[in-house]
């Protein structure tokens, strides 16, 4: 290593992170990863019941595309192919070096590889190595012009340069896997095998010391194969990157589909705000995926589904039809059982789909291939029609998906299973099942097949032609609503970027302070004077404020709660009252004395700012006051924020029609709202030192917005 080199490292090791040179960034220099000219296994075995075994064995699948090198200092062979005692006995230098031998060998490996010109390295290797001397690790392969997978993970997977560097089975097919768990991924795989779909790439991230979830994310983006992309990342690292990487792939049209854990358990730290206890990290990740057009998935079986029904991938009709939310995406419903058909217009109607009447001509060409008196509304009933002549599914199916009325067609119930009771008929409904494919395919619009059948050649038709089937009715609506979710995310204006506003470092997060820095960011605060514990310089206080006025009590998180907050004092001696009683139930020394603000129609909102690990600020508005952990109706996004994102966020609460104008109350001033909203993200966006920035409540009504209380928490 040269001395520039090793400066490199050491520099590296000490900021906690590799260092790059120039030109290895995004997906510069993974061109080795995923289709190198050579590999070498180090740590390759003849057991099966060694990681070196399946590793060797799948490198050798490539060997027509690549030269494969298979090493191991004991000697040996494999298929014919003999293990070699040490890189320096290779005949040529490895592009890409597969590292599978104890922890205390990783190092001396990846300084003989790189000495001998190696440009990546996949470490399969876990345990044993502290981050520390990973990250110095990693930090000397990237000085090098290199990269590096893992440590500790399962390896990688390219089936369209038969590439096969991993344990386990890997379908061929479209979509394109980021995980960093290896047993998630055969999961995944064998569910998608069974629906007759597979992988075109998979990367194991293992520890991320180089490669992360962005970068292996933005490889599949660039990857013409990969129509579908699908992640389970646990940590985010670098969250902001990553949400750019989100929204470049739906821009590159490649739909991203999420896994993440965190659900089932709150943000797991003390709520020192209402902020705290509000905005969890499944939360900021929902935000972050709705900005981005990616999808949040929870579970594998999710997952596959919604890939299934995105790969169906027909062309929309329409701009309008394209741009359609998935709350009024239309789907229509034919099935050879009216209550199949009702619970299917059931299901799509619980997870936000519409099931609309038919029109006068859709109906009537439906009619035309129905029995007399058969149901032509939606739903539509067979009848018993599919019985007599299995053509008429794919008549009635047609006229659906052409008549105008639908962008989505659900056939749901018997077929698929006709020839195992009647084996005569297997050519006839092989021949509707094409025919179905046709009609969707011709349409523009999404097919979908609900069957009580499994394994027939029918459907096995149906998956060739790329007509997704599912088992339960409720995978079906499931994956038809997800898809129909990424068709149309929220467009967000680009996100603002002014360079933090100068000043000070906050020295405490009380209301005083947090108070006059709200106020250069222009939010509206009420008339006030903060004293000391006398009562003598309270009243003085009031003098100065004017009556009725608010005594309040300072340094507590939950002032109402602990009986700091006074409203509606009409003279000094109340005040006086006030004091003497807020003074000895709650010990403070420092008080507010505060005009009294209280507006016709307004309503009370919390707007808040928490610093997450992963993705920086996060702002957080919904219904405040102390109703706000109660009602916990609230929208996150990431801060700063446009101020037409604030707009958005405060329509998409619960109840946002307090807002908008309720029972006849006029609407509020959503423009003076929006853009406190703003000045809250902005200002904790700035203050690096805040952990936590809170204003509750906002009081918003139609003359504007006033700030009526506010505290930080110092990081």
């Amino acid at each position: 290593m040269t001395a520039g080199e090793r400066c490199a490292v050491e520099a590296a090791a000490a900021q906690g992170g590799p260092v790059r040179p120039a030109g290895i960034d995004g997906i510069d220099g993974l061109d080795a990863l995923f289709d190198p000219r050579s590999v070498a296994v180090v740590g390759a075995s003849a057991r099966p019941e060694k990681w070196g075994y399946w590793l060797a064995a799948g490198a050798l699948e490539g060997r027509s595309r690549r030269a494969v090198h298979l090493v191991n200092r004991r000697g040996g062979a494999l298929h014919g192919v003999p293990f070699l005692p040490d890189l320096d006995a290779l005949p040529s230098a490895p592009e890409h070096i597969v590292v599978a031998v104890p922890a205390p060998q990783v190092e001396p490996v990846v300084a003989e590889g790189l000495a001998a010109g190696a440009r990546c390295f996949t470490v399969i290797t876990s345990g044993g190595s502290s981050a520390e001397v990973e990250r110095a690790l990693a930090a000397r392969v990237t000085s090098a012009g290199a990269r590096l997978l893992g440590p500790n993970c399962m390896g990688v997977v390219d089936t369209t340069t038969a590439l096969r560097l991993s344990w386990g089975e890997f379908p061929a097919g479209a979509v394109g896997l980021v995980s960093q768990s290896g047993n998630l991924a055969l999961e995944i795989g064998r569910l998608l095998a069974r629906a007759g779909q597979g992988f075109s790439r998979f990367v194991s991230l293992g520890n991320q010391r180089d490669i992360d979830a962005a970068d292996a994310l933005d490889a599949l983006i660039a990857h013409p194969p990969t129509r579908v992309v699908a992640a389970y990342v646990e940590d985010f690292r670098d969250g902001r990157r990553l949400a750019r990487t989100l929204a470049a792939a739906h821009a590159a049209g490649k739909p991203v589909l999420l896994l993440t854990v965190g659900r089932s358990a709150a943000s797991g730290r003390a709520a020192a705000s209402h902020t705290g206890a509000l905005v969890s990290a499944r939360a900021t990740v929902e935000a972050v995926c709705r900005d981005a057009g990616a999808l949040l998935l929870d579970t594998a079986g999710q997952l596959v589904d919604t890939a299934l029904c995105l790969l169906s991938a027909p062309q929309p009709r329409s701009t309008a039809v394209a741009a359609r939310p998935s709350a009024g995406l239309r789907v229509a419903v034919v099935g050879d059982s009216g209550g199949q058909g009702a619970l299917a217009a059931d299901a799509l109607a619980a997870r936000g789909l519409t099931v609309p009447e038919l029109s006068e001509g859709t109906a009537r060409a439906v009619a035309a291939e129905l029995p007399v008196g058969a149901s032509c509304g939606n739903p539509v009933d067979l009848a018993g029609a599919g019985e007599a002549d299995l053509g008429s599914y794919a008549r009635v199916v047609r006229a659906l998906l052409s008549g105008g009325d639908a962008d989505a067609v659900v056939l749901t119930g018997y077929f698929g299973d006709y020839a195992a009771a009647n084996p005569a008929q297997a050519a006839q409904e092989c021949e509707v099942a094409r025919q179905l494919a046709v009609a969707a395919r011709e349409s523009g619009c999404r097919l979908v097949v609900h069957t009580m059948a499994r394994g027939t050649p029918a459907l096995a038709e149906l998956r060739a032609h790329a007509v997704p089937v599912y088992e339960r009715i409720e995978e079906a609506a499931g994956a038809l609503a997800g898809a129909a979710g990424l068709r149309a995310p929220a467009a967000v204006a680009e996100r603002a970027s002014a360079p933090p506003a100068p000043g000070s470092p906050l020295r405490d997060g009380g209301y005083a302070s947090v108070r006059a820095l709200l106020a250069s960011y222009q939010l509206a605060f009420p008339a006030a004077q903060f004293t000391g514990p006398d009562a003598d310089e309270v009243v003085a206080a009031g003098r100065q404020v004017g009556y009725p006025l608010v005594l309040k009590a300072m340094g507590l998180a939950h002032k109402t709660e602990a009986g700091g907050v006074a409203l509606g004092i009409g003279d000094e001696v109340e005040l006086r009252a006030a004091f003497t009683r807020m003074r000895a139930r709650t010990g403070a020394d420092r008080f507010a004395v505060e005009a009294m603000v209280s507006p016709p129609h307004a309503v009370e909102l919390i707007v808040g700012v928490r610093r997450d690990p992963a993705f920086g600020p996060v702002v957080m508005v919904g219904i405040g006051g102390t109703t706000a952990e109660l009602l916990a109706d609230t929208a996150v996004a990431l801060a700063p924020l446009p101020v037409e994102q604030a707009r958005a966020l405060l329509l998409s609460l619960r109840h946002a029609p307090l807002l908008t104008g309720w029972r006849g109350a006029p609407p509020v001033d959503l423009d003076a709202a929006a853009a406190a909203v703003c000045a809250v993200a902005r200002a904790g966006a700035d203050r690096p030192e805040l952990s936590e920035l809170e204003v509750n409540p906002l009081l918003v009504h139609p003359g504007g917005v006033v700030a009526l209380d506010a505290h930080g928490v110092l990081s």
